[in-house]
């Protein structure tokens, strides 16, 4: 079979991955399931993934197939697989979890002790088959497997770090979200359809913010012609934000983060690649917090696909054949695409 695999790291995302003929992957587990991909989202990750920036957090054995979003069509199973039967059409989670471990049985899939990565630790979706288990996949009704593939994961972390959010959030309340890109435009609706606050949408991009409006954000703002915590304070009264979902994590906008939110707030660090530069005084005196945010729990995929099922969440994509896949990383290097890009083997 065709697969887009990473022989050496590299920041020249033009060159990035090569397109290789390689096994076809087989079922030698009884949990197992083998997946014929349909669509598989690219993700930021995937650039840091090549840049190697991985390493230090999950060590990757090259060559490698990327692909970390993915949904398709069962095309086997292992004999004692019951949640799905060949032929039914799958969203699949992005890791592979034990269901034994003490974090599984809590529903804390990220953490699982024996977890597995497509993309990352083990071949990935950018090929036209994934191997996978039956605890990751979740079986989808009356929805394109192309069309949802990027929530498997974009989707998914967005969900996480907005059911985080209105946790906290109460009618009267502000959230600001800041980049309005491929995941923050997925977490606006989130916080929009399980909250009542009013939302503060941020990106450098007039189409970004065009976006933001047409999704429901209650107010835009553009960093480049506006102070954003002048405006965020003229909002809310001087009060400030109760919640800040940071879809881009560089350390701009991490050092936005004490001027934007009232006392008790919390900061969501979702996106990532910069740094949190505070004297621990600032957190103690406004008792704010940074909060981190991996991915999200298999349930919570359950959740996002609902709410998809349901009309409720609207995602941008654009589709690519596997063999433009460089051409997705570089344009993506350079923020040319807007929401997310879909590779279709």
């Amino acid at each position: 079979m065709r697969a887009a695999r990473l022989h050496e790291f590299t920041d020249d995302m033009s060159e990035a991955l090569s397109i290789d003929e390689i096994d076809r992957p087989e079922v030698t587990r009884s949990d197992e399931i083998v997946v014929e991909i349909e669509g598989a989202g690219w993700c930021q990750t995937d650039n840091h993934i090549v840049e190697g920036m991985w390493q230090e957090y999950a060590p990757i054995d090259l060559p490698q197939t990327l692909g970390h979003e993915n949904a398709g069509t069962v095309a086997d199973v292992g004999s004692e697989v019951t949640v799905v039967e060949e032929g039914d059409q799958v969203l699949c989670h992005p890791v592979m979890t034990c269901g034994t471990c003490r974090s599984c049985r809590l529903g804390e899939d990220m953490y699982c002790d024996e977890l597995s990565f497509p993309g990352l630790t083990t071949e990935g979706g950018f090929a036209e088959y994934l191997l996978t288990n039956e605890r990751a996949v979740v079986p989808l009704e009356g929805v394109d497997p192309v069309d949802i593939a990027p929530h498997a994961d974009a989707g998914i972390t967005a969900y996480h770090a907005a059911k985080k959010a209105v946790e906290e959030l109460v009618p009267g309340d502000y959230a600001v979200l800041v980049g309005i890109g491929g995941l923050g435009h997925i977490g606006l609706q989130a916080v929009d359809s399980m909250s009542a606050a009013r939302t503060i949408a941020v990106d450098v991009k007039d189409e970004a913010l065009s976006l933001a409006e047409d999704l429901g954000a209650d107010y835009t703002i553009n960093p480049t012609e506006e102070d954003v915590p002048e405006v965020v304070d003229d909002i809310t009264d001087g009060v400030g934000a109760t919640q800040t979902l940071d879809f881009v994590g560089s350390d701009e906008t991490t050092g936005m983060g004490p001027d934007l939110l009232a006392a008790g707030g919390d900061h969501h660090v979702v996106g990532y690649g910069g740094h949190v530069h505070e004297p621990s005084q600032t957190l103690v005196d406004g008792e704010m917090s940074f909060r981190g945010t991996l991915v999200g729990e298999y349930t919570e995929l359950q959740e996002l696909v609902s709410l998809v099922e349901q009309g409720e969440m609207h995602l941008e994509t654009s589709e690519y054949d596997l063999s433009e896949i460089n051409t997705v990383a570089e344009r993506l290097e350079h923020r040319e695409i807007e929401g997310r890009a879909v590779i279709v083997p």
